[in-house]
């Protein structure tokens, strides 16, 4: 499963409450409830990150430390990693099962490895002309491997574990420095009849495959868009989630389904670990009174739908209800 502590941009931070006792109690239900084994903790905040894997770990879970950087320069990327492998480091010598994640994402979400000032800008600079997306692929792989002959060392000087890096697919990683090849493995229609050999060429190559992030929203026919299934979203001049573009219809039960269908690949076809994006997105509420556009949950791929001034009925100490895709999740982890 992967945890969210609150992702930061432009100095500001997804997350706005981050209490401690709900941190402890969410990542016991994560352990207890859904029966998850291991627990990618992700962020921008260094202080929050080792809270958050302090906390998975008392309740007996693995931790993947897994520091986000979004919108930073490459030597700020470097100054986030040395903190936080120094924090990771000190969890595992305390006897923590820990894999420190070298960023998710790097190259479109910061600043140096594509040119643009924001994700949307890099995109299209990637991949705006089909004809050349070849050579700014390679371009890019280039770029990144660059950055991490001189980030792994840095890392691996300051945390003693395993090492990975959360790739998406187009950046053609040297996987031979890590110890786990580890990637953002979303399946959409116009990939699903080669899903699945795909999965299998990539535990073929003989390092341990992590996939470090899959899911679908909450809307019918998201598992069709999956990598785009947010982009119904209409954000602010800020990037802060407003509305949805459309009225789309709820469906808890393909949301539940997908997970339930990948997770069975990855269990058959032989994949070391799978981390369920995500347990709750903050920034996306649950509104089910007034505009269906406000509804942002339908647009989360969270397995909690977040609720705003109230309580859960399914746990009533939490501001958050399970989805039916919470539920598939427990289930399946119980039976493996």
């Amino acid at each position: 499963m992967t945890y969210d502590t609150g992702f930061i941009r432009k100095g500001r931070i997804s997350r706005e409450e981050f209490d401690p006792e709900v941190v402890r109690r969410e990542l016991a239900i994560i352990r207890n409830d859904l029966h998850c084994t291991a627990v990618q903790i992700t962020g921008g905040d260094p202080d929050r990150l080792e809270f958050a894997a302090r906390c998975a770990a008392e309740s007996g879970l693995e931790v993947w430390f897994s520091p986000y950087p979004l919108e930073l320069t490459s030597d700020e990327i470097l100054a986030l990693f040395t903190e936080c492998a120094e924090r990771a480091e000190q969890l595992r010598r305390a006897g923590v099962e820990v894999v420190f994640v070298a960023g998710v994402e790097l190259s479109i979400m910061n600043r140096g490895f594509i040119a643009g000032d924001s994700t949307s800008e890099r995109l299209d600079n990637l991949l705006g002309v089909p004809e050349a997306r070849p050579a700014r692929f390679a371009d890019v792989s280039a770029r990144l491997n660059d950055f991490f002959r001189t980030a792994l060392p840095i890392v691996r000087a300051h945390f003693l574990g395993k090492v990975t890096y959360a790739c998406i697919q187009f950046e053609q990683i040297d996987w031979a420095p890590f110890d786990y090849l580890s990637i953002e493995l979303i399946r959409s229609a116009e990939v699903a009849d080669r899903f699945r050999d795909g999965v299998r060429a990539l535990v073929a190559q003989g390092k341990p495959l992590a996939v470090t992030g899959f899911g679908t929203a909450t809307w019918r026919g998201s598992g069709d868009l999956a990598p785009r299934s947010m982009e119904i979203v209409e954000h602010d001049e800020n990037g802060d989630p407003l509305r949805l573009n459309g009225h789309y219809t709820r469906d808890e039960a393909g949301q539940a389904t997908y997970l339930r269908e990948l997770l069975e690949i990855f269990d058959t076809e032989g994949v070391d670990s799978a981390f369920v994006f995500l347990f709750a997105l903050h920034s996306h509420p649950h509104r089910p009174d007034g505009d269906p556009r406000e509804d942002l949950d339908l647009a989360s791929l969270g397995i909690v739908k977040v609720l705003e001034g109230r309580r859960g009925q399914t746990y009533p100490d939490m501001a958050w209800e399970p989805k039916e895709a919470f539920t598939a999740v427990a289930e399946h982890y119980r039976a493996h």
